[in-house]
């Protein structure tokens, strides 16, 4: 698989995640079928051109924590966009069992 038909999976996978619901990196990275791969998703998502339309701000850190420095711009963007889907955050993370994507 070359690097761009990879990055073509990632966003296939993550566009797939339904609203309301969180996916790990890792579990992107299974899905796509390169499980050792869950920092590659992360750069994949942080270079999205800014106007992407996929729901980038769904995949999370493995426990359940956004990537962001808390409380930076970037941290209450993505933490707004998931409230809008009514995810709830509990002492500055998801609830992966409650929120997780389950196929």
């Amino acid at each position: 698989m070359t690097a761009d038909s990879l990055k073509e999976e990632i966003w296939q996978w993550v566009a797939a995640i339904p609203p309301g619901k969180v996916a790990t990196y890792g579990q992107i990275a299974r899905l796509a079928g390169y499980p050792s791969h869950a920092r590659y998703v992360g750069t994949t998502m942080k270079n999205l051109p800014p106007d992407t339309v996929l729901p980038w701000f769904r995949v999370l850190r493995s426990n359940g924590e956004l990537a962001f420095p808390v409380a930076s711009p970037a941290w209450q963007r993505q933490k707004s966009l998931l409230e809008n889907e009514h995810v709830i955050f509990r002492n500055f993370r998801v609830s992966l069992s409650d929120y997780q994507w389950d196929l």
